[in-house]
């Protein structure tokens, strides 16, 4: 007769609480949960694999549930703790995507028993020594300004939309933050804006880029890598010892452009699409 284990997550839905228990192990890998570093302000469920006083050991299991529908983000864990998560996380009927590190997002979806109804692979990349592109294109950079804001935001509506993300969502308060806070370039041509990229906030000593967008017409001219060499420069003059970014593994040539701009992959992440419970 099997002998039950008793459960090892652990869950709350104050990220006061959450930060207090394993902020601290979340950040020694800040690389490999940051996903869940740049949503700690978010409303959500938040869980810990390892005792009651906090995650076990380098490696522990952290979790995090976001938007609605959920959206499980798993942060860097062994994947015995991604199967034991499945039918134990709370409201877990209501995730329809689950993203992470390949190996645990495979473990958990397995475990969970429902149906895999969509796959998307990527790769994430940690910046070693920045290599702009030489020579560089036309133009330069700048920094967005509020007067760029309905420009920004129709380009985040065209990234989403080339990402497989809601293209109609609202990205307004998202953007508005990013040009305050002096977190979007531009890269321009005869005073014309032709591409852009951001990064997030500064959490444990890393940002991540994100978006990096160039407009169809202005495609396969260097400004894509141009404006994400001086974002990532702007980063590091800021004091971000980690510059990370996702690349998706279907598009050979953003891969190749950002590995000659001097990022290193770090690890295979997968998001699934899940079907109903």
């Amino acid at each position: 007769m099997p002998v039950s284990r008793p459960a090892r997550w652990h869950f709350t839905q104050d990220p006061d609480a959450f930060r207090r228990v394993a902020g601290r192990c979340a950040e020694r890998e800040a690389a490999r949960n940051t996903l869940l570093l740049t949503q700690l302000d978010v409303p959500g469920v938040r869980g810990w694999w390892g005792g009651p006083d906090g995650p076990d050991g380098e490696g522990a299991g952290l979790c995090q549930v976001v938007g609605e529908p959920g959206v499980l983000l798993l942060g860097a864990m062994p994947v015995d703790a991604a199967r034991e998560l499945a039918g134990r996380l709370p409201g877990e009927g209501r995730v329809s995507t689950v993203r992470g590190e390949t190996g645990a997002v495979e473990a958990y979806a397995d475990a969970c028993g429902r149906e895999v109804v969509g796959t998307r692979r990527m790769r994430l990349f940690r910046l070693g020594e920045l290599t702009p592109p030489a020579p560089a294109p036309p133009g330069r950079d700048r920094l967005a300004r509020p007067e760029d804001l309905r420009g920004a935001l129709a380009w985040m509506r065209e990234f989403a939309r080339d990402i497989g993300e809601e293209p109609d969502a609202d990205y307004t308060p998202n953007v508005e933050a990013r040009i305050a806070e002096g977190r979007l370039r531009f890269w321009e041509v005869d005073g014309e804006p032709v591409a852009m990229a951001s990064v997030s906030r500064l959490v444990a000593g890393q940002v991540r880029v994100s978006p990096v967008y160039t407009p169809p017409a202005h495609r396969a001219r260097g400004y894509g890598g141009a404006v994400t060499a001086a974002v990532s420069r702007s980063a590091l003059t800021a004091g971000a010892a980690e510059v990370l970014l996702f690349t998706d593994l279907a598009n050979p040539t953003s891969n190749a452009l950002y590995r000659r701009l001097g990022y290193r992959p770090l690890a295979d992440h997968t998001a699934v699409e899940l079907g109903p419970p």
